[in-house]
This record gives C-alpha cells, sequence and structure tokens, in this order.
C-alpha cells in the first residue's frame, strides 16, 4: 500500500474514533435508566408505570397521563439527534423539551418543540424567546410546510443548543430557530395525549 494513502486512512480512522467517542447515548433501547418520569398523580392509576416504556430499542409513549421523561442530566452545549413515528392511526399532541429547568411539574418550564400535524416545528413554552412576548412564549416554525412523514413512518430530528441558540432540523430542513434565554437544562419527551415511539436518541456535546 501507498504510504500516503495508509496515513490518511490511519487518520481518518482516527478521527472517525475520536468523534464517536463523543457521543452520548441517552437511551439505551433496553430499558429507561438516566431517565425521571414526571406524570400526573390525580388517581392511583396514573403512576405512570405504563406512560414510558422500553422494548426492543424502542421508547414508547403512550399519551396517558400527561407528563414527561427527562434526563437525569442538565446539558449545556449539544446536538440532540433522536427519531419518532406517530404510533397510533392518526397524528397526535406530543413533544419535545431542551432546556428543561428544575422544579418537576406536568407543565414543566422549558422549551418545547410541538409535534402536533398542525403545530409542528412550533417552539413554546415558560422560557423568554427573544423577539416573542411573553409570559407564554410561541415561535412560529420558520418554513410553510412542515417535513414530518405520514403515521407510522420514521422521522428524523436533529437539534442544535448551544448558547442561547436553538436551531431543529426535522428529516433534514431547518423548521425553526430562536434565541433563548436560558443556557443548559435537561432533555425531555412529553407525554400529551396519544401514542408516539422514540429511538436512536443520543447527543454529541458542542464546543
Amino acid at each position: 500500500m501507498n504510504i500516503k494513502y495508509f496515513l490518511i486512512s490511519v487518520l481518518t480512522i482516527g478521527i472517525l474514533a475520536a468523534c464517536a467517542a463523543k457521543e452520548e447515548v441517552l437511551f439505551n433501547g433496553e430499558n429507561l435508566d438516566g431517565w425521571k418520569t414526571v406524570v400526573k398523580d390525580d388517581t392511583d392509576a396514573y403512576s405512570g408505570a405504563s406512560t414510558f416504556t422500553a422494548e426492543e430499542g424502542v421508547m414508547h409513549v403512550s399519551g396517558q397521563p400527561f407528563g414527561y421523561i427527562r434526563t437525569e442530566k442538565k446539558y449545556t452545549d449539544y446536538r440532540l439527534h433522536l427519531e419518532w413515528r406517530w404510533a397510533g392511526d392518526k397524528g397526535v399532541d406530543g413533544g419535545i423539551f431542551n432546556r428543561l429547568q428544575d422544579g418537576d411539574k406536568v407543565w414543566p418550564l422549558g422549551v418545547q418543540l410541538q409535534m402536533t400535524p398542525k403545530d409542528m416545528g412550533v417552539l413554546m413554552g415558560g422560557i423568554p424567546i427573544e423577539g416573542i412576548e411573553g409570559p407564554f412564549y410561541k415561535k412560529d416554525r420558520v418554513v410553510e410546510e412542515s417535513p414530518e412523514k405520514p403515521v407510522g413512518e420514521w422521522n428524523e430530528m436533529e437539534f442544535l443548543c448551544k448558547g442561547k441558540e436553538m436551531k431543529v432540523w426535522l428529516n433534514g430542513v431547518l423548521v425553526n430557530e430562536a434565541v433563548c434565554e436560558s443556557t443548559d437544562g435537561y432533555i425531555a419527551i412529553q407525554s400529551e395525549g396519544g401514542p408516539i415511539d422514540f429511538r436512536n436518541i443520543y447527543l454529541i456535546p458542542e464546543k
């Protein structure tokens, strides 16, 4: 083998290995280790035990009762990757939180990416968003049509959270971006009405 190409190959492998080492898997596909569940608890039936479950690489969210499951750790600057699909016979309400703050409650303080078909890609929540009047902040998506796939098909979503900047891509299309007040917090997945599946949840720290 040509020594030049050998060295290039070794360098490429080293770079790829270094990148892979920085990736942090948030959901291991087998159980909910590393996550905390917060759900409505009006009755004993609302224990949340079956609201979030893990099976064969997929996190299943039943949609009832309302609440969320969040990481046990807080994060600052990162790129978050996950895949999701509506698991029932229609698109339903749901959400993904970044910059979720302390003080667990069913309706938490954070920046939520809305997942209903009509509002897919909208950012909203109780954390101030630059240029938007509060106390409840809502920023419409930056594209006219949302690129989500039909019910039952997997979608790929990417978040960039760096400093006060937040950007969201759905199936490779930038659907929203905002400047938010908070610069760290938990990552959470919401239960809000119907079944949604998630898989391949990981993040890569940003410098």
